[in-house]
């Protein structure tokens, strides 16, 4: 297939020079997505039909077989070897059961190892004689030690996780699950799913996928690929908010009120407040004529404009065109005759230019926001009944600041600044977005996010267990308001694949204390992994802990708080044990990844050593917050969990 699309000669079928790049540009592309994957098998599982798909079930009807993989193989002469996992004929390969066989007679997985078929495993779906089993090679998939970036789960989607990622394109769905139950990869999958289902919509809308950091991002990019998918952009919400360099960081009560949301009605006022009520009639001058457009009828125009609330800018490219046609009215009323280029005229007179930046000036976002967090009059003016006085000192800077570019700008601030924007100006929607880790988000980042896909639909990916931050969503009914998508479904996914039996009962000692709604996650795994907890007297057995990890197949991560960190790196290199980064890629010489505990949300190691917990909790600004950061750092592990401490475990953890 891939040799196909290289050999094509594009030379005779384009008319001009732009179209032959567009082509070549295509087929580029083409050729990116047909890419042999190593290690990545081309189909996973088959399906043998009772009578074809779609046929007359009459007796006697032949039935059909199909391969069912990653992506669609035809053969040379264009017939499919291989059905893409996505479309509708595949879909039986998650979803059928003994109870519902889906007319399908016998289900077969294939079971790899490094790229080489090495086993194979057959249900017969519609046989009664056969009871129903559990399929090994499907825990083995899940279950197999796991290096580099995150992989894709196309092979063993479970039903539930089916039913999600092919929920359609016009809803939005919100998925809450707990640590390894596969959201991110259910989320991804579905960006997949709606690519293939409606390609044409999405190619020219846009997908994003919206990630909580960069080393996340790093750590899924290659799952979208690996299922030929190369569009979907990525991005955190700072990188969609960068109107300004952030230089600055906020008081964690300054960073709440920020991103609450009535910060954003605070910043409507600030902005319609620049719209001044006309004293002055606007004379109008053409040739030996002078046509006045009284006070009163402009401010009629500029009262119908604010009343209409479009965006700022929009009104004021609008306010021109009203005052010109205003005079095109006493132009026909006094016998003339008009057409759209004497209105359009008109509207870039001298003496209109002059009153529409009079009463509706230009307004710079940055400037705005600036002027709010320096201005206490301005500040206490817009939030008179919004925000009361202690709010109001919080917010302001302590010394005044020359410039836009001078300013320390925070993370919260550039989020203002982004509200601002579009109150000015529309921001551009996509067709669909995806944001993981979604529960870290205040309701000024939903805003900012939700005007990302005002005309498209959203995946929200999270768990209310694990926010870590001090305006961390309370609840997804809330969130979604925020986000504009109140009318989304929420799922919830409770079956944990990735984190060992025992690791993820410790864990949950402490949802009580932190998400007392929640349905704790019930793990399915068979390998019940190792779970220790070790009283230790020094760091070099933190060092010897990992060092025993490293003896086993897999990555390991040694988590600790951020505090921590630059103590157990140097620890690290005086035992000459090589280590990464989070977001760096683990190959088989180096294994070992130290992880901030403030970095390990959305990361997952085959082998854990968790230092201090006691450290984890105390770094963060409050004591819910502290056992949420515990939460997730405890769940990082796939196969073993190893907790190290000298300092008393906190007593919520028993």
């Amino acid at each position: 297939m891939r040799e196909d699309v290289e050999n094509l000669d594009i030379r005779d079928v384009t008319a001009n020079w732009v179209n032959a790049e567009v082509l070549a540009r295509q087929i580029d592309e083409r050729i990116k997505a047909l890419a042999d994957l190593s290690h990545t098998p081309l189909f996973f599982g088959r399906l043998d039909y009772l009578h074809a798909p779609g046929a007359d079930r009459a007796e006697g009807a032949e039935g059909e077989r199909f391969y069912i993989g990653r992506r669609h193989v035809h053969d040379a002469d264009g017939d499919p070897m291989v059905i893409d996992w996505r479309a509708p004929v595949s879909q039986p390969f998650y979803r059928a059961s003994k109870k519902d066989p889906m007319d399908v007679a016998l289900r077969r997985r294939f079971g790899y190892t490094g790229g080489d078929l090495t086993a194979y495993e057959d249900e017969h779906l519609s046989d009664p004689a056969e009871a129903a089993t559990a399929s090994k090679l499907l825990q083995q998939e899940i279950e197999r030690p796991r290096v580099g970036p995150m992989r894709d789960i196309v092979a063993t989607i479970q039903p539930e996780q089916d039913e999600i990622v092919r929920s359609g394109l016009s809803g939005t769905v919100c998925v809450q699950g707990g640590p390894g139950t596969g959201k991110t990869a259910v989320g991804l999958h579905r960006v997949a799913y709606l690519l293939y289902a409606h390609r044409e919509r999405l190619a020219r809308t846009g997908t994003l996928v919206i990630g909580p950091n960069r080393s996340f991002l790093h750590y899924i990019e290659q799952v979208l690929p690996a299922l030929g998918e190369l569009e979907v952009k990525q991005a955190t919400v700072d990188d969609l908010v960068a109107h300004v360099e952030v230089r600055g960081t906020d008081t964690a009560a300054a960073s709440v009120i920020k991103g609450d949301a009535r910060m954003a009605e605070v910043l409507r006022r600030a902005v319609r407040a620049h719209v001044t009520m006309p004293a002055e009639p606007v004379v109008v001058v053409r040739g030996s004529r002078r046509w006045r457009v009284p006070a009163y009828e402009l401010e009629e125009i500029v009262r119908e404009l604010l009343d209409r609330d479009i965006r700022y800018g929009a009104a004021r490219e609008a306010l021109p065109q009203r005052i010109a046609h205003a005079v095109l009215v006493q132009m026909e009323r006094s016998g003339e005759a008009p057409d759209d280029r004497v209105q359009d005229a008109v509207a870039r007179n001298p003496a209109v230019k002059a009153a529409v930046k009079a009463i509706w000036p230009a307004v710079d976002p940055a400037k705005l926001v600036l002027r709010l967090l320096t201005d206490a009059g301005f500040l206490a003016e817009h939030a008179d009944g919004i925000l009361d006085e202690d709010e109001r000192k919080e917010v302001l800077w302590a010394k005044p600041v020359r410039s836009v570019k001078s300013a320390k700008w925070s993370s919260a601030d550039a989020v203002l600044i982004d509200e601002t924007a579009d109150l000015v100006r529309r921001t551009h929607s996509l067709g669909h977005v995806v944001l993981d880790e979604a529960q870290d988000l205040s309701p000024m980042q939903y805003r900012a996010v939700g005007r990302r896909c005002t005309t498209g639909s959203a995946t929200v990916l999270g768990d209310l267990a694990q926010g870590t931050t001090p305006w961390a969503t309370r609840s997804w009914q809330e969130a979604l308001a925020h986000l504009g998508k109140s009318d989304a479904v929420i799922e919830e996914l409770t079956a944990g694949f990735r984190v060992p039996t025992d690791v993820i009962t410790y864990a949950s000692r402490l949802l009580p204390h932190i998400a007392p709604g929640l349905t704790p996650v019930a793990s399915v795994r068979e390998n019940p992994g190792f779970f220790e907890v070790r009283t230790i007297g020094d760091d070099a057995e933190v060092v010897a802990a990992c060092t025993e990890l490293l003896r086993r197949e897999g990555s390991v991560g040694l988590i600790a708080a951020d505090a921590r960190v630059p103590v157990l790196a140097e620890a690290l290199g005086a035992a000459g044990i090589g280590h990464l980064e989070p977001g760096e890629e683990t190959t088989q010489e180096t294994r070992l990844t130290l992880v901030p505990a403030s970095l390990a949300k959305g990361l997952e190691y085959d082998h854990v050593v968790l230092d201090e917990p006691r450290a984890v909790v105390d770094g963060e600004p409050d004591e819910r917050t502290g056992l949420r950061r515990l939460y997730v750092a405890l769940t990082r592990a796939v196969s073993g969990l190893v907790v190290t401490h000298a300092a008393p475990l906190p007593p919520q953890l028993g």
